[in-house]
């Protein structure tokens, strides 16, 4: 890998020294060569904290972030499930990826009297999600190759299609990247759909 100016990444075809990439003819690129021209991949997401982790959507299947509104509890849905609430005048479930994943919440500051919450509105095709978040989400974008595939063993087999896209590597932090749209079954889908 050569880095080029801008600081992204370049292919080269076999090993070669830095001394032979400097004397290599300039026309590779004149000529449209591209291994040289082609942009690398970015990816958009929306970074947040479960936890004490970070985890990561593709902005695509964020429809809007917005401050948790008054949840109202629901009687015979999931434990994860925290209940409904009106956002923009449609009532959606809304849903705590901790409580799905049984990650340990985060202690909350002492000098922090009322907690924040906020809500990404995600929307399938055949429903709408709230998720709850408790610090504001972050926006990211970062190279597709910065994002590695996640390992069989990280996924729930009790799922049956992934939801977990991967995980990228960002200076020294991790971020697990999900697929917003396999998180939930077939059945949990029809569940909250009644």
């Amino acid at each position: 890998m050569a880095q080029a100016k801008n600081g992204k990444s370049l292919e080269t075809e076999g090993e070669v020294n830095n001394t032979e990439q400097a004397a290599a003819p300039a026309e590779n690129t004149r000529e449209g060569n591209p291994k040289n021209t082609k942009p690398e991949e970015m990816v958009h997401l929306v970074v947040f904290k479960l936890g004490t982790e970070s985890y990561g959507i593709k902005i695509e299947q964020v429809k809007e972030v917005t401050v948790t509104p008054a949840i109202t509890r629901m009687p015979r849905t999931p434990h994860f499930i925290r209940g409904v609430a009106n956002i923009r005048g449609d009532i959606i479930a809304i849903m705590d990826l901790e409580d799905r994943f049984g990650i340990r919440p985060a202690p909350i500051p002492e000098n922090e009297l009322v907690q924040t919450s906020y809500t990404l509105v995600i929307e399938a095709k055949d429903y709408s999600i709230g998720v709850v978040v408790r610090e504001v989400p972050q926006s990211l974008n970062i190279a597709m190759s910065k994002i590695d595939k996640a390992p069989a063993f990280l996924q729930d087999i009790s799922i049956n299609e992934n939801y977990i896209e991967g995980i990228a590597k960002v200076n020294n932090q991790l971020i697990v990247v999900l697929d917003m749209f396999k998180i939930l079954t077939n059945d949990e889908i029809k569940q909250l759909a009644s």
